[in-house]
């Protein structure tokens, strides 16, 4: 059976997540019911991360194995047009080898968070940022967030509900950049790591956004991180700003 990679895009609003759930909409059952309108099923597919409620993707990665050998693009085209009109499209697709491992052969996953400063309700980014009233410390927040790069136990920024085997990640990227949006002035967060725990971006946005307020000091940051404790967390920001932007193997499955 050929294994197919697939490169998925979707906005996560009308979705409880990626996972497929058996009496809610989610973005894994969407490509499921598609693939089936192609060959029998039932299939199962796997993917790079899975996206919790309201979080969108830029470039996720999945996986499918098919008994027919499709083009890479004829497949494509045939799933986007199943999947219409649900916010979801496959970007590309590609003949991978039958040990690739759309989670398992990542090397490296990257998310991008969304953060728009100005108090007009948002309209043609509604539902794609995280809206707060108030201009916030980029400064303050480059300070606290430096605090977060590298290897730590982040229980702290933990989900009470994560399924990892382990609180202790390594974080290779937070940097915080300002930009002139569409819809106004925007904080926009990128971050790298191998794997992420459950909430963990949203965790650690939350928090840098109370230090860009001024309630808390960059050093609080530290001392939640070193307090190894879910209720020294800051606030959960909401999902809608938050995007999984990329994912890195060892070679590029698209070439």
């Amino acid at each position: 059976m050929p294994r197919f990679a697939l490169e998925v895009e979707y906005h996560g609003a009308p979705f409880a997540g990626w996972q497929r759930q058996a009496d809610q909409p989610s973005v894994q059952g969407a490509i499921e019911d598609a693939l089936a309108k192609l060959e029998p099923g039932p299939h199962t597919i796997a993917a790079a991360g899975r996206t919790d409620a309201g979080v969108h993707a830029i470039a996720q990665v999945a996986h499918c194995d098919l008994q027919k050998d499709w083009d890479p693009f004829r497949l494509s085209e045939a799933l986007n047009y199943h999947l219409k009109p649900q916010p979801v499209a496959i970007r590309r697709a590609a003949l991978v080898p039958d040990d690739w491992h759309a989670r398992f052969s990542a090397l490296e996953r990257r998310y991008v968070f969304r953060l728009l400063m100005r108090r007009a309700p948002a309209t043609h980014d509604a539902g794609l940022v995280w809206q707060v009233s108030q201009r916030l410390d980029p400064d303050a927040m480059r300070q606290a967030a430096a605090y977060l790069i590298g290897k730590h136990d982040f229980t702290t920024f933990r989900s009470s509900i994560c399924q990892a085997a382990s609180p202790v990640k390594t974080l290779d990227e937070l940097t915080i950049e300002e930009v002139d949006g569409w819809s106004g002035p925007e904080l926009r967060f990128f971050l790298r790591a191998r794997s992420f725990l459950h909430n963990q971006v949203r965790s650690f946005v939350g928090t840098l956004e109370r230090v860009g307020a001024g309630s808390w000091a960059p050093e609080d940051v530290r001392a939640a991180l070193e307090a190894r404790d879910r209720a020294a967390c800051g606030p959960v920001c909401p999902p809608q700003g938050l995007y999984l932007a990329g994912v890195q193997y060892p070679e590029d499955p698209f070439g």
